[in-house]
């Protein structure tokens, strides 16, 4: 068994939709980063890299790497997951906090979860999809940007 934990941060802009956990979410601005900005698939790929002990995302997803600029997380989550496989692991368990004031995330739960599901490979009820503020303080309690974290336990199926 493995445990790891992941984070990421990024701020609002316009003009860009607002991705979590794969999910398009109705709100004025989204994320800025080089790919489509999804945080919560970012903290969970963080998670699952630092798991195998295989460093962090920008180890493996270069922000001057042209397959990286504008891509789906989803879609990089799925390499990262090729990573896991590769070394005879299975997700157990995902466990994720989105921190920010707005979008609310409790009514997108479900929707997350059955995005993430089929790329993670896990059932639904083992990915557990929270969110909390910081009451209105900082950069996040302003609105400025979303936050999430996210620890994943790893199964091996070589023992």
């Amino acid at each position: 068994m493995r445990i790891g934990q992941g984070f990421d941060a990024h701020p609002f802009v316009g003009g860009r939709p607002l991705i979590l956990g794969g999910v398009l979410v109705a709100h004025p601005k989204g994320l800025d980063g080089d790919s489509d900005g999804d945080v919560l698939t970012h903290a969970i790929m963080d998670a699952l890299l630092g798991a195998l002990a295989l460093g962090d995302l920008g180890t493996w997803f270069r922000a001057d790497d042209p397959t990286v600029h504008g891509a789906r997380s989803t879609d990089l989550l799925m390499r990262v997951m090729a990573m896991v496989r590769e070394r005879g692991y299975s997700v157990a368990q995902v466990d994720t906090t989105v921190i920010g004031e707005k979008p609310k995330v409790r009514p997108l739960v479900p929707s997350i979860r059955d995005a993430l599901s089929p790329i993670l490979m896990a059932a639904p009820e083992d990915i557990s999809i929270k969110a909390t503020t910081t009451d209105q303080m900082g950069w996040l309690g302003r609105e400025e940007g979303l936050a999430a974290l996210a620890l994943v336990q790893l199964q091996n199926h070589n023992d």
